[in-house]
């Protein structure tokens, strides 16, 4: 059996420096404070109306992300180690997906099979030798890191297409501030409250040469039905810009436009929270009512940015991950300072064959999933479940990959019983605009909150806290 790493306690337990000061907060408050600030920050969070919504689920009722009171910490040299670790990432995913749709230097060189990208589902040849403004496609990122010892953290997945969750890392900084003032009275902790600030900067830095010098941005959500909506209205108000919908946007002499009531006003950022097929039916499905007809080809001319640059989830599949350190040599000439998780590609033969033997050991993943959906955990499941995966395997092996069962890292959270070790992750979030790279220190952690359990998605039953990086 695989022991987590205690990131609040060492081996002997003794605290951890970073926890020294919150283990002695806890000894010195009463015991049914954090029980009363955990009912408290639920009546908070159902106030402002901070739900998602589950597809599939026989109900409509939105939900309650569960929040727990107890902050994960980072020690100021943790962070600095994550931070550059995820500049580098970040840089090394832009150049790829540019060169992908350019030149394709690192498919000429072999480093990746062709196939895996010019036949990939996400994978968009409309974008094959399409400029977009300043050279950058991921704009917004958001890298999942998991731990698994002091000094190692291992990239689990990349998002790159429409990163969500940081309305909850917000949300989570305020209520803590709200609910243990005290508490913060005695870190020196870094604020995340600018990020819609630096968002904004981000945006306004990549609008097209043909915008004014106070570009308009907007983002674009789906609508009130989509499981994320409460994120796209909040970021929205916190940027003070427009939410707007694919009817409210048109399309005139090149150039995108949004309806007001002073009249038509030129669109020159469009945050867009839509994946690639739904953006506009004249290029990609014709059935979809939720994008702009005619935008792909105003983005065409140059005279719109798309934030996210459409084509960029290519990155977000599991078997392209599995190529990352490769990637970072091939266009930076550089080691990872991030690791990537050992991944078996079932597409081909030799890993097929090594993951039908070792279904037991292994974490199964389809390489387009998402939400902790599609997913063998082998360690945790019964023998039909694993029968069942085996025959999904050798009918479309191409469609998944597998990873080794990690000890993710474990923090303290309050259950029912008191405090208890759980399971964590964090999604940092990395904004690229031009001549600026900004990470907000900390980003979302979310936490397996059933015991034992390793899914961390608020999809299959996970919860967030408030990530605290302590300033030097």
């Amino acid at each position: 059996m695989i022991v987590a790493f205690d990131e609040m306690r060492e081996g002997d337990g003794t605290p951890r420096p970073a926890y020294r000061e919150l283990l002695r907060w806890l000894g010195e408050v009463p015991p049914d404070v954090l029980d009363y600030r955990r009912r408290e920050a639920e009546v908070l969070f159902r106030r402002i109306g901070i739900t998602f919504a589950v597809y599939g689920e026989g109900d409509a009722e939105e939900r309650l992300i569960p929040f727990d009171v107890l902050p994960r910490i980072l020690a100021a040299a943790e962070w600095e180690i994550l931070e550059a670790g995820l500049q580098q990432r970040v840089k090394a995913i832009n150049l790829f997906i540019r060169d992908i749709y350019t030149r394709r230097e690192i498919l000429n060189a072999g480093v990746i099979p062709e196939d895996l990208v010019l036949q990939n589902p996400l994978y968009r040849p409309e974008m094959h030798g399409q400029d977009v403004p300043h050279d950058i496609y991921v704009h917004i990122a958001g890298i999942d890191i998991v731990r698994v010892d002091a000094d190692t953290f291992y990239v689990l997945e990349d998002n790159a297409r429409t990163p969500s969750g940081v309305s909850y890392m917000l949300e989570n900084r305020e209520i803590m501030l709200r609910l243990f003032p005290e508490l913060f009275g005695r870190h020196r902790i870094a604020p995340v409250e600018n990020y819609p600030d630096e968002l904004l900067a981000t945006l306004d830095s990549v609008a097209p040469a043909t915008a004014s010098a106070d570009p308009t941005v907007v983002l674009l959500t789906p609508g009130v039905y989509n499981s994320a909506y409460y994120e796209h209205s909040f970021l929205a108000d916190k940027l003070g810009i427009e939410l707007v919908e694919g009817r409210d946007l048109f399309v005139k002499d090149d150039f995108v436009f949004m309806r007001t009531t002073e009249g038509p006003k030129r669109v020159d950022v469009i945050y867009r929270r839509i994946d690639d097929d739904f953006l506009d039916p004249l290029a990609f499905r014709p059935d979809s009512a939720l994008g702009a007809p005619g935008l792909m080809s105003v983005y065409r001319t140059g005279n719109v940015t798309l934030a996210n640059a459409v084509g960029t989830g290519i990155a977000d599949d599991k078997a392209i991950y599995s190529y990352m350190p490769s990637i970072l040599k091939f266009y930076l000439g550089e080691e990872p300072i991030l690791r990537n998780v050992r991944t078996w590609r079932c597409r081909e033969r030799d890993h097929l064959n090594y993951v039908l033997d070792h279904l037991e050991e292994l974490v199964i993943k389809e390489v387009h999933g998402s939400g902790g959906y599609g997913m063998l955990i082998g360690p945790e499941a019964d023998q039909a479940t694993i029968a069942a995966f085996r025959a999904k395997l050798k009918a479309k092996p191409g469609n998944f990959v597998a990873q080794p069962t990690l000890a993710l890292s474990t923090c303290p959270t309050c259950v029912a019983a008191g405090l208890a070790p759980r399971h964590v992750d964090l999604r940092p979030f990395v904004l690229t605009g031009r001549g600026r790279v900004h990470i907000v220190p900390g980003g979302l952690t979310r936490v397996a909150l059933r015991n034992g359990s390793l899914v961390v998605n608020s999809s299959q039953g996970g919860g967030t806290k408030d990530t605290w990086v302590l300033d030097r």
